[in-house]
């Protein structure tokens, strides 16, 4: 993908970089990125379906050297950071420093725990980043049931307006808040997030707001800050891995496709 540079006023080519945060101690189910799915782990499962989408370097940034050792074994790069990072933006951004890779114009921060995020969706959200050369990307994907709706732990964006394939509107709002059928331009929020480079400095300088602290949503760090989140339309909700109950529900599924 070609990317205007103002300053030359001419195309370069622009590169991504996919870092993807993992780490051992989740409070709910700790472990989990170790845990197996068709005899792979699954934050091994995620790495190989950021290599499929063919849209730059892929590098697992951890703290854990069982994560670090499994994601090499299994053929993958990864990378060690520090223990303290409060979320995992802070962590790639120490990944993307050690790295020192040159002219990296677009970071992908892809969540460890979704094992069948789809490859297009990766693809898409990195073409929608480049062709208007936002300032940060998100994925989302359509609400079909009241069960979602009602689910504070299913996180919403609202936008500003209707979310189509071939659009790229402004996020509003980020909420776990209850809503109805009858509330516009709300959203299954997927925990994926493109940054222009200069960008992500920018937001890791940032303190941490009181929303980003009540909500648990560090994306309303950069709302509170006026910089603009874009959100593009996914082919469908990952299965994000949270509880035991989540691994054995995303286990069944991928299995039985595989047996197919």
């Amino acid at each position: 993908m070609r990317l205007l540079d103002a300053q030359i006023g001419k195309f370069i080519m622009a590169k991504t970089l996919i870092l993807i945060p993992s780490r051992m101690s989740a409070s709910r189910l700790p472990g989990k990125p170790l845990l197996t799915i068709n005899n792979l782990s699954i934050i091994s499962h995620v790495f190989k379906k950021a290599e499929e989408a063919n849209i730059g370097e892929v590098v697992v940034a951890t703290e854990d050297k069982e994560i670090l050792d499994d994601v090499k074994k299994n053929g993958g790069r990864a990378i060690l950071t520090g223990s303290t990072h409060k979320t995992g933006t802070d962590r790639i951004f120490e990944a993307y420093e050690k790295l020192n890779i040159k002219d990296i114009d677009f970071i992908l921060n892809l969540q460890g725990d979704e094992p069948n995020i789809d490859k297009n969706d990766i693809i898409n959200l990195n073409n929608f980043m480049i062709n208007n050369n936002s300032e940060i990307g998100t994925l989302a994907a359509e609400i079909k049931s009241d069960k979602m709706l009602n689910d504070q732990n299913v996180v919403k964006v609202i936008t500003e307006s209707k979310l189509e394939k071939d659009n790229f509107p402004i996020a509003l709002n980020f909420t776990r808040d209850s809503f109805s059928k009858n509330n516009k331009n709300i959203y299954h929020h997927i925990g994926i997030y493109s940054y222009k480079t200069s960008i992500l400095k920018k937001f890791v300088s940032l303190d941490q707001t009181l929303s980003e602290k009540q909500n648990k949503l560090e994306q309303l760090r950069a709302l509170d800050n006026n910089l603009k989140i874009s959100v593009a339309l996914a082919n469908f909700s990952p299965i994000g891995v949270d509880t035991k109950e989540d691994y054995l529900a995303i286990k069944k599924i991928m299995e039985y496709k595989s047996s197919k």
